[in-house]
């Protein structure tokens, strides 16, 4: 994902940056950033229309690497050591539309990330106008949670604004969340620092003006997996594909065979992607990578976890080599993805 340059050198697609709600706004009583994640404004569905899993996965490593820099900021500022958040999770106006299980899968993706790359980076969490549904959405997601995680969420009853201020001074709470901190123009809900989202339209759908013609397709049974095999003759040629599934998400990854000849098991090669469940039944992918080196390189469909489904998917994959006064250098990274013309 190349983290470390995630923030300058990567930018969410523009559908994210207007209708993905939530940011960072003020500091807690400790000196530790606050972010907030406001649920019921959020369009699901229609984001996962309009820009990939993936892309969603690249926008929150890039909000959590911001975090993190923001308390080495405040670490440097308060002379003392900080190193996690204080997250408020709105949960007014959320609702089943919130459950639809594709977005469920992503989230639950987001947040075994957190959980795997960022350990002990959350402080606590105010969970804060839950409404009567909220249990049954819990239950989708608390077991993408470890037990440490689960025991700091604390979620709150009508009182929760004076809870806040016991724990947020009120200039560095925004008024609606019964502070006193305004946006310069006395905007009360800090929208220049926390996103609202909103219904996204249909002009972002994905699915409706993407035409692709696939070359190929191919029917994977299930609890099986495909594999397409390409020799790249020249390093630093670009390997590239674009493929669609019907009905549910694939998995997805790319490895290199290690020895000639023979057959080999994808356990045996070396990883160059790693495989990943892709929703490419709402939105085709399209991407591609550097192969750093020649070799057999295999592109695997991965149907394994599906025990009542076949997958159909359809595909395109080209190996373009690289021109004689390109060195080792590509401008398409690993997991950049979207309908961008073929080089």
């Amino acid at each position: 994902m190349k983290v470390d340059t995630i923030i300058s050198d990567w930018t969410p697609p523009e559908v994210i940056e207007k209708f993905v709600s939530g940011g960072m706004c003020g500091y807690d009583k400790e000196g530790s950033p606050i972010w907030y994640d406001v649920i019921g404004p959020l369009d699901p569905k229609g984001l996962l229309l309009s820009a990939t899993k993936q892309d969603f996965l690249k926008t929150k490593i890039r909000h959590t690497e911001m975090l993190r820099r923001e308390c080495d900021k405040q670490s440097e500022k308060l002379k003392k050591n900080i190193e996690n958040i204080t997250l408020i999770y709105d949960c007014e106006g959320l609702g089943l539309k919130h459950m639809w299980k594709p977005a469920i899968e992503t989230y639950g993706e987001v947040l075994t990330m957190f959980e795997d790359n960022y350990p002990e980076g959350l402080k606590r969490v105010f969970l804060i106008k839950a409404p009567t549904i909220f249990p049954m959405a819990y239950n989708l997601i608390k077991h993408f949670l470890c037990e440490e995680t689960r025991h700091k969420i604390i979620i709150l009853g009508s009182n929760w604004k004076e809870v806040l201020c016991k724990h947020i001074d009120a200039e560095q709470l925004p008024v609606v969340y019964g502070g006193t901190l305004t946006d310069p123009d006395g905007d009360p809900r800090c929208r220049t620092m926390i996103k609202y989202g909103g219904t996204v339209p249909r002009s972002y759908y994905v699915q409706g003006s993407m035409k692709v013609q696939y070359d190929s397709s191919v029917t994977i049974s299930r609890g099986s997996v495909f594999q397409l095999e390409y020799d790249v003759t020249a390093p630093s040629s670009l390997l590239r594909w674009q493929f669609a599934s019907d009905g549910a998400d694939i998995g997805f990854g790319v490895y290199r065979r290690t020895k000639k000849g023979g057959s080999q098991k994808v356990a045996e090669m070396l990883q160059v992607l790693p495989s990943e469940r892709y929703n490419a039944h709402l939105v085709p992918e399209d991407s591609c990578l550097t192969c750093p080196e020649p070799g057999v390189y295999v592109l695997c469909f991965d149907n394994s976890y599906s025990f009542l489904q076949s997958k159909k998917v359809s595909y395109n994959v080209e190996v373009v080599p690289p021109p004689p006064d390109v060195q080792k250098q590509s401008p398409c990274s690993r997991g950049d993805s979207g309908p961008n013309p073929l080089p």
